[in-house]
């Protein structure tokens, strides 16, 4: 199993609200398995000190890592009107009625998260029980325990961790930790030993899977897609494109940072077929210069520079200060008078907070948030992750390619 240092030690060190024993990572997918070190920055941390997390725990001794994804999918719904008649009346005020469809209207983001996150919660539970009874199957075929087969198969799969593979790892992180080897050295390797016995017990079961009949009923909820108000928002790729990726972002947050070679990678894959859209969701709390620099970036785009100056705030470090904007400015070819005096007068000011009211009011908790065709995607994610959801997109049975 190939490991990720950087991304993983956040989960196993907790940097985050001192209350909780580890980071909560935010993952949108539809359906899709949470990926380690798919995370982002929430507002709800910067305003209350509280994060949270909504698909598996995996337990190491004396280590706690959370991973959530979010889930745009299928599941079973609530009976009732407000379910399946949105035309039924829920309530009468003075004998006028107000409809499911009235009710659900604003808050149709916050519905879909919590059918994502009861229908994620019952298939990692559905497969926790079918991986148990394949597992149980195997054992009681060769006339041993579970526990017995399971120290068997995994003998030998999951070997300790080197000193030297202690070591790279502790290189790889040291700008986030406090201290030296000596100090980690114990809990790296308990982590790096978790990881390899998980892995194991994942390929054990992959095996078996592959030799049992296995059939799932349990359906997703129907896929929601976010209506969005795109006007004026910055634009890379022809408004042909048949799929469109909506980024809600903060210049200086450090997992928007990381997903951009993400969103290039997107982009030389599939060409004139996507779109990206820029908005702008910088998370005060966290990053004071944010929103200045999200002003600035406007006052690029009055120039046509949009993207060459968020090209260069991404590339450096998250400064705002005046002289490190005029140096983006003039490195992606703006002129320094116009944008100064642009800046200086704090136009763009209200540009800035609508797209922050729009991105709360679609239920944006943490940074970046994607919406691809309006289906919501939260955090860092790698490319099979993006890809999963525009090949779907793409696909012949889709509405994307008839837009």
């Amino acid at each position: 199993m190939a490991r990720e240092p950087t991304l993983h030690l956040t989960h196993v060190f907790g940097w985050g609200p001192p209350a909780l024993p580890a980071v909560i990572i935010f993952a949108g997918t539809r359906h899709y398995p949470a990926k380690e070190g798919s995370w982002g920055e929430s507002r709800s941390q910067a305003m209350q000190g509280k994060w949270h997390a909504n698909l598996r725990l995996w337990l190491i001794p004396s280590l706690v890592f959370v991973a959530a994804a979010c889930s745009r999918g299928q599941a079973s719904r609530a009976s009732g009107p407000e379910a399946s008649e949105p035309k039924a009346a829920v309530a009468e005020v003075n004998g006028v009625a107000i409809s499911a469809a009235d009710m659900d209207a604003s808050i149709a983001p916050t519905l879909a998260k919590l059918q994502d996150q009861i229908y994620t919660t019952r298939l990692t539970r559905l497969n926790a029980l079918i991986d148990d009874r394949i597992i149980g199957e195997a054992a009681l075929k060769r006339g041993v325990s579970v526990e017995a087969f399971l120290a068997a198969e995994l003998a030998g799969k999951a070997p300790p961790p080197s000193d030297a593979e202690v070591a790279s790892f502790f290189e790889a992180n040291k700008a986030r930790l406090q201290g030296d080897l000596p100090k980690w050295r114990d809990r790296i390797r308990t982590y790096l030993e978790g990881e390899s016995e998980a892995s194991a017990r994942a390929d054990l079961i992959k095996r078996l899977r592959k030799d049992a009949n296995v059939k799932m009923f349990l359906s997703p909820p129907p896929v929601y897609r976010a209506k969005l108000d795109l006007s004026g928002a910055p634009v890379r790729g022809p408004a042909s494109a048949p799929v469109t990726i909506v980024e809600f972002s903060d210049f200086h947050c450090p997992f928007c940072r990381q997903v951009q070679p993400v969103l290039l990678q997107i982009r030389q894959k599939y060409g004139y077929r996507i779109r990206l859209v820029y908005k702008d969701m910088p998370i005060d709390g966290l990053h004071p210069q944010a929103r200045g620099v999200a002003e600035a970036a406007r006052c690029a785009a009055e120039q046509g520079r949009f993207w060459e100056f968020h090209d260069k705030v991404y590339a450096g470090a998250p400064d705002g200060s005046a002289a490190t904007l005029q140096r983006y400015a003039a490195d992606a070819g703006v002129d320094l008078t116009q944008f100064e005096a642009c800046r200086a007068s704090r136009k763009h000011q209200a540009g800035v907070q609508r797209d922050v009211q729009e991105g709360t009011d679609l239920g944006i908790t943490g940074t970046p948030g994607f919406f691809v065709n309006g289906r919501f995607l939260s955090g860092s994610q790698p490319l099979e992750v993006f890809s999963q959801i525009i090949d779907e997109e793409l696909s012949p049975g889709s509405t994307a390619g008839s837009r």
